[in-house]
Parts: C-alpha cells; structure tokens; sequence
C-alpha cells in the first residue's frame, strides 16, 4: 500500500464506523474488515474494507450518518426499568436519540420487567435497583435463574455505590453498573460496542 488514501490507523476507522478501537480489533480478527501490519506491527485498515461494512450495515448510511448504532434499521428493543417517572421519561428521551429505529418499553418496577421481558425479549436492559414491590437485585436474580440475562445487554443505573451493591446482595456476572446521574454518552457507547461485538460473532 503505498497510497495513504487507501488505508487509515485502527482510531480512524473507529472514528469512521462510530465505534471503539477495540470493536475494530474484534471485526479485523474476526474478517469483517480487511487489514495488513506495518513493519512495526501497527494494524492499517483496507479502506474499501470499510466502505463496505457501511454500506452493508446501512444502506441509508448517509441518512443515518452519526447514530453509530450499527444495523439497527431492523428495531433495536430496549426496556427501562424505573420506578420514578420523571426519570422513566428521561432515560427514554435520551435513548431515542440514538436511532430512530429504536423501540423502547418502559416498566415502572421488577415485577412489570420481568412480564414485558418474556413477551419481548430486549436486547437492552437498562434498570434501576432500588424500587417498591420487586427491586433490581431481585429481578436479575430471577433472570439469572432463568438463563435470560446472557441475551441481553444489562446496564444498571443507580445510586448506590459499588460497597453498598455488595452489602445489598451483589449483581449478577456481566451486568454493568453506572452510577446516577446517568452518563449517557457512556451508556451509549457501551450499546455502540454491545451490537458491534455481537454482529461481528455472526458474521
């Protein structure tokens, strides 16, 4: 390659694809997108690799330019779980600016989740722990039980603390944990690399 035009560094293509170097690492290796190493040993991405991974993700790409969700023109499902509405409300605000394709479901406790996730099944599971009636602890308890936790991206927003979630009963392996107020921007990008990695496995 001797025309710089024709490939770009690993960030580049992040920056391209709207995901993180690490997804990019994982398609590479995977063959979604076609590399060749420096001799120093840095990756550079085959840019027509990468024209058409965005053009076979979406081909509406340029109608769609900066979601950086990836193929998700086919309904991404993500249910909030939230005991106080005006926070319900928020959460759903924020997370249908990521795609217009994006269908969301809200669920005002564990109880209520656990009904709409047997009829559904999310991809993303974004929830509160502390709420009346069946809290967050015990509904990913129970998910875990019934193997469901494994098909879902489990996201956690709270105010507790990582020695308060231990004194209350720890989480479930996998779950990931940020606490309020919600970061969304990091929420988001963790969805990002969620889809990312799962698209990549199918390929």
């Amino acid at each position: 390659m001797n025309d710089a035009t024709d490939y770009c560094s690993i960030k580049e293509a992040s920056q391209i694809l709207g995901v993180s170097p690490k997804t990019i690492q994982l398609w590479v290796e995977k063959g979604s997108l076609r590399a060749w190493k420096t001799a120093g040993g840095h990756r550079r991405i085959i840019r027509e690799s990468v024209n058409a991974l965005i053009k076979a993700r979406n081909p509406q790409s340029a109608s769609n330019a900066g979601s950086g969700l990836p193929n998700l023109e086919q309904g991404m499902r993500v249910l909030i779980v939230e005991d106080e509405e005006a926070l319900r409300r928020l959460y759903e605000f924020n997370v249908r600016q990521w795609a217009n394709s994006i269908q969301v479901e809200l669920a005002k406790d564990g109880f209520e989740a656990l009904l709409r996730i047997g009829k559904t099944k999310p991809d993303v599971l974004i929830t509160d722990l502390s709420m009346p009636g069946m809290d967050g602890f015990k509904m990913l308890r129970r998910l875990s039980e019934l193997g469901e936790l494994g098909s879902m991206l489990v996201i956690v927003i709270t105010s507790y603390d990582s020695e308060a979630i231990q004194n209350l009963g720890s989480l479930p392996e996998g779950v990931h944990v940020f606490e309020k107020p919600a970061p969304f921007k990091s929420i988001r990008q963790l969805v990002v690399d969620g889809v990312a990695e799962k698209l990549a496995l199918s390929r």
